[in-house]
């Protein structure tokens, strides 16, 4: 992801048409500050949904790794059984 542009809170309400456009077109974010401090970032949607997926993916891979710390795991064949099962047609 770009580095954002810093934008104060009062420019995106006078300019919050022309730049979502450009947030469109270039997909950088932008950093909203108010009173000189950062207070929120506005970004594209296609990089908010990559983003979620990114953290669906993380958050799968910990979980992951807890079950095997914790020693939840299990044999290959049954893991492939139950995925069969879960990955199965018209569920």
């Amino acid at each position: 992801m770009d580095r954002p542009s810093l934008r104060p809170v009062t420019d995106v309400k006078r300019n919050a048409t022309r730049i979502i456009a450009r947030l469109r077109k270039d997909r950088q974010p932008v950093l909203i500050t108010e009173h000189g401090r950062s207070a929120a970032m506005l970004v594209d949607v296609e990089t908010w949904d990559e983003v979620q997926r990114r953290l669906e993916v993380l958050e799968a891979i910990a979980r992951g790794e807890r079950a095997l710390s914790e020693g939840r795991t299990v044999k290959h064949a049954h893991a492939r059984k139950r995925l069969k099962r879960w990955l199965k047609p018209g569920r």
